[in-house]
């Protein structure tokens, strides 16, 4: 890893760079295949699906025999985690329901807001070499407790054309039974236009390489809304004297797996820990089964000391990490101090693994910056807030004038006429 030393504050813009290609790289590819799915529809997607995936299907529509099949195949171990998995995840993600809002402004003026599902949603499930059946959970729990009409589920198919039965079980126990086989950018394409055999969506959600982040930000030039750019994932620890280095090491070892194009960053106070963290990350690496990606992931990451913690938390708050483990004693500072952060840790015994899986909080989050203006999943992000509001007479006599002195003042006499006509109609009516 590239270890740096008190850097400078005018060097931290480059330090914060992630390791992907440009939007501007790659939205030529994608915008050309957008267009030919929008003409071409299935067709265009098998002929993707070939190229990408390796494998002409006759219909990508998985059948429920595929999906009790999936089921005889995984242990009751694993079936039991997954199990577990979802009641947090239900259970942290329903205490998020909120009531309707009611509130009279004036007298007679009564204005109320309400959340409403999305009626029609899209989630993408990353296959590939770590097929991510928690990000299931983590996209469809909250789908069906915002009570989304319609949700359908893409994820890429193998070399035989099946799915990892864990990611069908993980859909078949959130009662999610519309799946396609289809990845990549073909996906979101097939989800932003519907095609025959795939509904068109109203939102796109879920977590993917590069090519699937810019397709989803493609999709939103064509009327589709997005949970966020959630890229490549990457991983911030800070650290001091009294952290563990082997937990560190682990814990920026447990991201860099996920990908060649993942980042994981140690930010430390402590020069000696940043020492002991790269042996430690050389010794664990060693025996990973997935050395070959981790290592091309931590050769593009960074161990950087500061000598403040003023300083660190000023430089993590401008990186703004998808996922922030405090791994210092001082987690006050950390933890009050921290503002851009798709997920925080707190503490050595919070593994960044906990949220990836279990804990009940939501691993589908904001990376490449965008933990400065965007939140990470969560129940509202299925939901729509809609205000409501029913005026009285009374109520409108009261506010009437208001009304018409903004409207006059901003030269739209329409606006007025709508409240003069109507307050003309309670004069003449003795209202």
């Amino acid at each position: 890893m590239n270890t740096i030393l008190n850097p400078e504050q005018n060097t931290w813009n480059e330090l914060t760079q992630r390791p992907t290609q440009s939007f501007q790289d790659i939205e030529l590819t994608v915008s050309a295949i957008f267009k030919e799915i929008q003409q071409k529809g299935d067709k265009a997607v098998a002929k993707y699906t070939s190229i990408f995936d390796g494998i002409t299907l006759e219909n990508n529509q998985v059948t429920q025999q595929e999906i009790t099949e999936a089921e005889q195949q995984l242990s009751d171990e694993l079936k039991e985690a997954i199990q577990t998995a979802k009641k947090n995840i239900e259970r942290f993600h329903a205490a998020q329901k909120t009531a309707k809002v009611a509130v009279e402004t004036l007298p007679g003026i009564n204005c109320w807001q309400e959340k409403k599902p999305i009626s029609k949603v899209g989630l993408y499930i990353p296959g590939g070499s770590a097929p991510l059946f928690s990000t299931v959970l983590m996209l469809a729990v909250p789908a069906k407790l915002a009570d989304c009409q319609e949700i359908i589920l893409c994820t890429p198919p193998n070399k035989e054309g099946k799915i990892n039965p864990a990611i069908l079980f993980a859909a078949q126990l959130c009662g999610i039974t519309q799946i396609q086989k289809i990845g990549g950018i073909q996906a979101i394409a097939a989800m932003t236009f519907g095609t025959e055999s795939v509904p068109k969506v109203y939102k796109i959600f879920g977590p993917g390489n590069q090519f699937v982040t810019v397709a989803k930000q493609v999709a939103t030039q064509y009327g589709v809304a997005i949970d966020m750019p959630a890229g490549p994932s990457e991983l911030l620890v800070v650290a001091d004297e009294t952290s563990n280095p082997a937990f560190i090491a682990s814990d920026l070892l447990s991201q860099a797996e996920h990908g060649a194009d993942s980042q994981v960053i140690l930010v430390t106070t402590s020069q000696e820990v940043l020492k002991q963290t790269e042996s430690e990350i050389e010794k664990q690496l060693a025996i990973l089964p997935r050395k070959t990606i981790a290592e091309q992931a931590i050769a593009q990451s960074r161990l950087i000391y500061f000598d403040s913690e003023q300083k660190a938390l000023d430089f993590i708050n401008e990186y703004a990490p998808e996922h922030f483990i405090i791994a210092a004693q001082n987690e006050d500072f950390y933890t009050n101090g921290i503002q851009n952060a798709g997920s925080v840790f707190v503490g050595s015994y919070t593994p960044e693994s906990a949220g990836d899986y279990a804990s009940g909080t939501n691993h589908t989050l904001p990376t490449n910056g965008y933990a400065r203006n965007y939140s990470g999943v969560n129940l509202d992000s299925f939901l729509k807030a809609i205000t409501f509001q029913k005026i009285t007479p009374k109520g409108l006599q009261t506010i009437g004038n208001t009304i018409e002195i903004m409207a006059e003042a901003e030269g739209l006499q329409a606006h007025k006429n709508a409240v003069t006509i109507r307050l003309k109609t309670l004069e003449n009516e003795n209202i």
